[in-house]
């Protein structure tokens, strides 16, 4: 018996995809395996993490509901990348313990935040955060392929200095925001809306009767 599934609902399997590749990526770096493999599962999360977006804008499929998902799906890989490094190469985590304890941090006050005013999470998909999803991909991957190379403590440096500018944007955006909105692309963008919105909820409401 043959299965159709519908076109909108292949960038739902696909984030999907990518959240069960980070407990594949603990596996493996658990047994072992080569590391040009456990850079190559990153590889393969970051295409799917771009072409989901695209198919889904293509397929007029991109909802608030598929845009969350993806989003979470996109913490739930990075945070099994981050227990794979600590259980291969934890000195790198050592080594960035501040900007990485940082982060957290402020991940956890936007997750509050947004919660606190929406009832769930953000996903904004801004420029700076796709950004700082190549970038980190970037410093995960040659982690991973070449973990005696040098540079990759200050790779990782980099895009976790970068994912702490994120973080602080998204925390304005939403402090910005008086209601939930998928895909705001900045700081610009967020102010545009915040003043589209609060201008239409000023507007005067006239009653007319026959």
């Amino acid at each position: 018996m043959r299965i159709k599934i519908g076109k909108e609902r292949i960038p739902w399997a696909m984030a999907a995809g990518r959240a069960l590749l980070g407990p594949v990526l603990i596996a493996g770096e658990r047994c072992g395996w080569n590391s040009l493999m456990l850079a190559w599962l990153v590889v393969a999360a970051l295409f799917s993490d771009i072409f989901d977006g695209v198919l889904a804008r293509r397929w007029q499929c991109d909802t608030p509901g598929a845009r969350l998902f993806d989003s979470m799906a996109d913490t739930v890989f990075y945070g099994c990348v981050a227990i794979a490094l600590w259980i291969g190469q934890p000195q790198l985590l050592r080594a960035n313990a501040g900007l990485l304890g940082a982060l957290l941090v402020l991940e956890a006050v936007r997750f509050g935040v947004d919660f606190a005013k929406f009832g769930k999470p953000a996903s904004y998909h801004s420029y700076l955060a796709k950004t700082w999803g190549l970038v980190m991909a970037t410093a995960v991957v040659a982690a991973f392929a070449a973990p005696e190379w040098r540079g990759a403590g200050a790779s990782l440096a980099v895009a976790l200095a970068l994912g702490i500018v994120c973080d602080v944007q998204g925390l304005a955006m939403s402090l910005m925001l008086p209601v939930w909105r998928k895909d705001v692309k900045g700081l610009r963008a967020a102010w545009l809306l915040r003043r589209e919105m609060v201008g239409i909820a000023r507007m005067p409401q006239h009653s007319f009767s026959l």
